[in-house]
């Protein structure tokens, strides 16, 4: 992770030096500190390029003097307007353009401990790399970024509002390492053994292994599970972190989907594109890493997490379509289809989650349909809930960190599609409405349970860069719950 430090504003005597500039602001502070020390160089780039100030914009002047590597002039706009998302962006675009610079100190001058903090979680999140797997690349290819230092008016202050974000953005890596594993390596029982580690941290974490499911009766999971040779996992993390609060509010719940690698099973996917369903546990991978970043913040609240954790494979003992398999509420399923796998997998989770803890809420993730990228694209993930509270305060969560939501409709005439023939209910609906009929099909499990399914299939991954998000996982919903979590159940 990137080693953030704060410090009071002052022109550094080495490295590259941000100034951030407020739209048609005059000269003040570290920046005409700076100019003085590189006599005048920053007026004169400004001038040369015409800036302004504009959000986005930016002027970089390459060995301005005073020892400095470099000096960058960004524009962020009309001071008034910064929101905490814009200055993670600015953050994150900052560590982005300057990767090839060793140090790199950002003027924070005049801002909140809290908006120098933001800055600092931006360019925190956007240096994260997945390179374990890289032997053979070149120095020069690899990022010099080692130490970014926030200038700001109360150092003590914002290294203190940082630190609850650094534990935040070490949920987020763990989530993004995890879903970038190769599936050879991270199998069902490799996932659990990661989450195990996480005791370390103060959760309690316990595991299922395929005995204790088939005992409990959890046969929509193990269906799913038995055309491969490696055996499913159930995990559940608790974070106890209530205190004197306890008793005053059940406890909350996160569920993820946990395919670490998704082939269809008999109803095999085309070659094309397969092997990016190794992030096919990415729902499971996001409640990990939330799980994580709440204790690593010392939350004062009580959660629980479970994942369950499949291989998806074809094989001579591989569930077939057609067969009915009974789940561990009692209620039958007709698999119509066996790339339908992870609602299977859903449903027994969330219903030993109800009956096993009674929370306050179950919001499950999942990368479950390719529907719900038809519909939404990979800019909002699909939300449905059978309750108007708990998704506004998602929703307004998902505004605020960026991790955008879409609200879906939930009704009885879509829940007609998956009516079967021959058992309670069948594991797909058809094309129309698929993203919808699966949540139909989740529903059945909930047992009334105020619940919210989040679809991430657009959002789990990205194929390209963005401000605070590298290419690849993007551990979409971690920020986004630990937010709605802070803000609406630890008062």
């Amino acid at each position: 992770m990137l080693d953030i430090a704060f410090a009071k504003p002052a022109v550094p005597k080495a490295g590259a030096l941000v100034l951030l500039v407020g739209e048609d602001e005059a000269p003040s502070g570290l920046w005409q500190q700076a100019d003085l020390a590189t006599g005048g160089a920053v007026a004169r780039a400004i001038a040369a390029a015409a800036f302004k100030g504009g959000k986005g914009k930016s002027v970089s002047i390459p060995g301005p003097g005073a020892g400095l590597s470099r000096i960058v002039i960004c524009g962020i706009g009309k001071r008034g307007d910064v929101t905490e998302r814009g200055l993670e962006e600015a953050g994150g675009g900052i560590a982005a353009q300057l990767a090839t610079e060793t140090i790199v100190a950002i003027d924070a001058g005049g801002m909140s401990p809290a908006q120098a903090a933001s800055l600092a979680m931006g360019a925190t999140l956007r240096a994260y790399r997945f390179d374990r797997y890289r032997t053979k690349e070149k120095a020069e290819d690899k990022p010099k970024l080692a130490k970014l230092t926030v200038l700001a008016d109360d150092a003590a202050k914002a290294k203190a509002a940082y630190s609850p974000l650094r534990a935040v953005a070490e949920g987020v890596f763990l989530s993004r390492d995890l879903v970038s594993e190769p599936p050879n390596v991270l199998n069902p029982a490799e996932m659990a053994d990661r989450c195990k580690k996480l005791t370390s941290l103060g959760l309690k974490v316990e595991v299922l292994g395929p005995k204790e499911m088939a005992k409990l009766g959890f046969g929509a999971l193990l269906g799913v599970a038995q055309g491969s040779v490696n055996e499913p996992r159930m995990v559940v993390m608790h974070w106890n972190g209530a205190g004197a609060r306890k008793g005053k509010q059940k406890k909350l719940a996160f569920v993820g989907k946990g395919v670490t690698f998704d082939t269809g099973g008999i109803s095999i996917k085309p070659a094309g594109g397969m092997e990016d369903m190794k992030w096919d546990m990415a729902g499971a991978g996001t409640v990990i890493g939330l799980m994580a970043a709440l204790a690593g913040r010392k939350a004062k609240v009580d959660a629980v997490g479970l994942v369950g954790l499949v291989e998806n494979m074809p094989s001579g003992n591989a569930q077939r379509p057609g067969d009915v398999v009974t789940s561990y509420s009692g209620q039958t399923i007709e698999v119509i289809n066996t790339d339908a796998e992870g609602r299977l997998v859903l449903a027994d989770v969330l219903w030993y989650c109800q009956q096993k803890f009674d929370p306050e809420f179950m919001i499950d993730l999942a990368t479950l349909t390719g529907a719900i990228i038809i519909g939404l694209g990979d800019e909002y993930a699909g939300l449905f809930s059978n309750n108007d509270m708990l998704s506004e305060r998602l929703t307004a969560a998902g505004k605020e960190t960026g991790e955008l939501l879409w609200r879906m409709p939930l009704s009885d005439a879509y829940d007609k599609q998956i009516k079967s023939d021959i058992a309670d209910m069948k594991n797909v609906g058809g094309r129309p409405g698929g993203s919808i009929t699966a949540a139909q099909f989740i529903q059945r499990f909930v047992n009334s349970k105020p619940w919210a399914h989040l679809d991430i299939a657009g959002t789990a991954w990205s194929s390209k860069d963005h401000p605070t998000t590298p290419k690849g996982a993007t551990a979409f919903g971690v920020r986004l719950l630990d937010r709605l979590v802070a803000e609406h159940y630890e008062g």
